[in-house]
């Protein structure tokens, strides 16, 4: 049989490990969104502005690498189609292909957070036309930001190729 002492002392170790055991859950999900950026400088100009959009939709159960990039390959022949230059290049990066990655491919393209903003107002509108947004009756409601969240992808990052990224973190 245990002192109170004991007792107290064996729930605050117990306590004391919870918490530890929390904070490091957190600590770690907090490092991985603080993480620098790989693709910085790389694909794109360092990071100049960012927001977290919490999204209506969530992941769809089969969402996965592979469905991300069909979605990708599925934009970007949509773009190759028409009968000019896409402005922009469109694709996915990150182990799981989480990360998707949109580019201006000429000078001014997306320079300004208003000039992303109107494109990614555009994406949406592609996007309540759906086939699936239609199916699941959510076109006057979803946006760029659900569809891509349907499909599993954590970020999305926008870029003139030059000197402005926005990112926004989907949750």
């Amino acid at each position: 049989m245990m002192s109170k002492f004991a007792r107290g002392f064996a729930a605050l170790v117990a306590a004391t490990v919870l918490i530890a055991t929390l904070g490091a859950a957190v600590g770690t999900a907090v490092a991985e969104e603080n993480k620098p950026d790989r693709h910085a400088g790389y694909y794109y100009p360092p990071i100049t502005s960012s927001e977290t959009y919490e999204a209506r939709a969530v992941a769809m159960a089969d969402a996965d690498r592979s469905q991300r990039i069909k979605f990708i390959n599925n934009l970007t022949e949509q773009l190759l189609s028409r009968p000019y230059p896409p402005e922009y290049a469109i694709f996915a990066k990150g182990d799981e292909a989480q990360k998707m990655i949109i580019v201006g491919r000429r000078p001014g393209t997306f320079n300004t957070i208003y000039r992303a903003r109107a494109l990614l107002a555009t994406l949406t509108a592609v996007a309540r036309s759906s086939r699936l947004f239609n199916e699941f009756g959510v076109q006057e409601y979803f946006t760029f930001f659900d569809l891509a969240k349907l499909f599993g992808f954590s970020r999305i990052t926008i870029s003139d190729g030059e000197s402005f990224t926005h990112q926004i973190h989907l949750k």
